[in-house]
């Protein structure tokens, strides 16, 4: 089996750690939030495990299932993209949901939900399905409901496993929300100041498959659940990205929605429209509606100086992001991960690249 991959106990990651932009030799990142007019965050980006928590995990888990349970294509290409355009900067977030999930909200008391999403999973059995509603930013088992974490048998134990969860969190986890939060604000004020467009973009990426126990990656999902073969890309709205609730509107303009879908059709070369959904299968989640209200808060002093602000959230499909052979790979019993091909991540990157582009001409 290939050992798991482990942060450094101890690590604290900083701004320069988790912030992609280009040309940082000759751009600051005061510079940088001047230029951009895209903020891309990928909160589910982390696949390293802070040593911390080893001492809590299952012995049965594999390299293989600790990267499946992230969307780990997204930490590569979003890092090429950002250090490519620059009209872009990029946040990654370092740690893995694992550890708390950021595009959940976060819980008011995160101790106590992450003992009653331990004790749902106990009492579920192990490669059984747990009802997490309402704890759900709390993630001990995977998507195939394989129990990450081996929880202690006493209540002592379990006190020091919620303990470390909650503290090992603030030195990456933490640090990501901070600055994420903390680069919007930079970037509404500066187009509250000047004008011009501000997008959120929440980076993703699924399988359209789950995992079995000897670690293939190849149980199809409920059909409702799959991804179109390229990206989905929500906004709380309905198929065309209208509204669909009063009481959750849409986080990014309906028509600039569509316009942002077909610009990734035109930028990733599809041949069937229906390869970039919208709000199909998912809405978005956290990280998209706290902008959205975030955004609607200062709609008037946006309408006042010509700011444009959206939100939107991107789901790609991971076989797509991975490529064909890695896809193949996976889908055949194992305990570790593939190597990215470098080749694969630069065309993608690329693709993002001309698809922002062409929806800015548009």
């Amino acid at each position: 089996m290939s050992a798991l991959d482990l942060i450094p106990a101890g690590r604290t990651f900083t701004v320069e750690d988790i912030v992609v932009y280009a040309d940082p030799q000759r751009r600051s990142l005061d510079q940088a939030l001047q230029d951009a007019d895209v903020l891309v965050s990928c909160p589910h980006a982390g696949a390293a495990i802070p040593e911390e928590l080893a001492e809590f995990l299952s012995p049965a888990l594999t390299r293989r299932l600790q990267y499946d349970f992230t969307d780990v294509a997204t930490a590569a290409i979003v890092r090429r993209w950002a250090a490519q355009d620059p009209r872009v900067v990029a946040v990654i977030n370092p740690h893995p949901r694992l550890v708390r999930d950021p595009n959940r909200a976060r819980p008011a008391d995160v101790a106590a939900d992450l003992t009653t999403a331990i004790e749902r999973v106990r009492t579920a059995g192990p490669w059984q399905k747990v009802d997490l509603t309402g704890v759900d930013a709390i993630r001990p088992v995977t998507f195939s409901f394989f129990p990450i974490i081996e929880v202690p048998g006493t209540d002592a134990g379990l006190h020091r496993l919620v303990d470390t969860f909650v503290e090992v969190a603030e030195r990456g986890l933490g640090v990501y929300e901070r600055t994420r939060d903390e680069l919007t604000e930079r970037i509404i004020a500066e187009r509250l100041r000047t004008g011009g467009s501000f997008t959120r973009l929440s980076f993703h990426d699924t399988m359209n498959t789950t995992t079995t126990r000897d670690g293939a990656v190849d149980v199809p999902r409920a059909e409702k659940d799959r991804l179109p073969r390229i990206v989905a890309l929500s906004n709380r709205g309905d198929a065309r990205g209208e509204e669909r609730d009063p009481a959750d509107p849409p986080t990014m303009d309906p028509a600039r929605l569509r316009a942002l879908a077909e610009a990734h059709r035109a930028g990733f070369d599809v041949a069937d429209p229906g390869d970039v959904a919208l709000n199909q299968p998912y809405l978005g989640s956290q990280e998209i509606l706290a902008a959205g209200a975030r955004f609607r808060a200062v709609a008037d002093e946006a309408a006042a100086s010509g700011a444009q602000f959206d939100a939107v959230q991107a789901e790609f499909l991971r076989e797509f992001l991975l490529g064909d052979a890695a896809t193949a790979e996976l889908h055949r019993p194992g305990t570790d991960w593939i190597t990215e091909d470098p080749a694969q991540v630069d065309r993608i990157a690329a693709a993002c690249r001309r698809s922002w582009d062409l929806y800015r001409a548009r």
